[in-house]
């Protein structure tokens, strides 16, 4: 490795979802690279029945083995107080926790008429109030250590939609929301949060695509995105896509927007006018949700000043 190259001595990080997978890759690429990892996974099926740390514990295993540290942990991330435990067990092997990586899932793929209402909450729960349940376990020590690193995971699926994953878009989707919102806040103690959004052959995604398309995409060519959201240099408040070796990044924009005001016909001035409002010359990625307000009334207002 070069003199400035991405490497985490003396880093703990926590990679949840890591039995198997992308999770696996996420946590031997950071084991390799020198970080004191935990590795939990609750070793269940697909759709989130059954559990066993086997399956974390065979990745902790292969760690040790090539020289690494790591330990494991089979919580379920849907379950705060054995997040809060997990947390611990990391502070009580290694003293503090510098990374966390939101990765574990469960898929419930079904046509929204179709679906019944529990496995869509059920995926909401696990992909959504899992790494709420983890951040906010960490997000303490995070800010009294003054650093950390948070990568959510969410998915073209819920940036693009996907037919069938309405549960799964609907949480993948909200994860970006969580962390605009993070990334403000904690920016002030230098804990950055961004998303990744992998495309990889994974036990997840097998029925998704064909064989030639699983071949390209191994779960190993999005790690090095992961290692950079994860890193001492990492950006903040990014999303980065990963799959094939390709990367990209994908921003939620504001178009410049138009004026009509309150009248009447505003709804049909707003008709014929769609064009206009959507059209993306000129957009904007906001720093903040004020940027909209902002952008309104500096609109309002010079409308009024053109009246006058």
């Amino acid at each position: 490795m070069s003199s400035n190259s991405i490497d985490f001595k003396g880093r703990v990080a926590i990679v949840t979802g890591a039995g198997g997978g992308l999770g696996r890759q996420h946590a031997l690429a950071l084991a390799a690279r020198g970080a004191k990892v935990v590795v939990n996974d609750l070793g269940g099926a697909r759709d989130g029945s059954g559990g066993s740390v086997s399956a974390a514990q065979a990745v902790v295993d292969e760690i040790v083995a090539a020289g690494g540290e790591a330990i494991a942990n089979g919580a379920s991330v849907t379950d705060f107080e054995a997040v809060q435990a997990m947390v611990q067990q990391a502070v009580d092997a290694w003293g503090r926790v510098d990374i966390l990586v939101n990765n574990a899932g469960i898929l419930r793929d079904k046509s929204f008429s179709k679906m019944e209402i529990a496995d869509f909450k059920l995926v909401v729960d696990v992909h959504l109030m899992g790494a709420v349940n983890c951040t906010k376990a960490v997000w303490a020590l995070m800010n009294a250590q003054k650093y950390g690193r948070i990568v959510m995971t969410t998915s073209s699926s819920g940036l693009y939609g996907n037919f069938g994953q309405s549960n799964y878009g609907a949480a993948k989707l909200a994860l970006v929301g969580l962390m605009q919102t993070l990334s403000i806040e904690g920016a002030k103690n230098d804990i950055r949060v961004n998303c990744l959004a992998p495309t990889a052959a994974t036990r997840m995604t097998e029925d998704l695509f064909p064989k030639e398309m699983l071949e390209a995409f191994q779960p190993d060519a999005v790690v090095p995105a992961m290692l950079v959201l994860a890193s001492q240099d990492a950006p903040n408040r990014t999303v980065l896509c990963a799959g094939a070796g390709v990367f990209e990044a994908a921003h939620i924009t504001l178009t410049q927007g138009v004026w009509l005001g309150s009248g009447p016909d505003a709804p049909e001035q707003l008709a014929a006018r769609l064009a206009e409002v959507t059209s993306r010359e000129g957009e904007v990625v906001p720093q903040s949700g004020a940027t909209q307000g902002s952008n309104e009334v500096g609109k309002a207002m010079a409308a009024k000043v053109d009246k006058a």
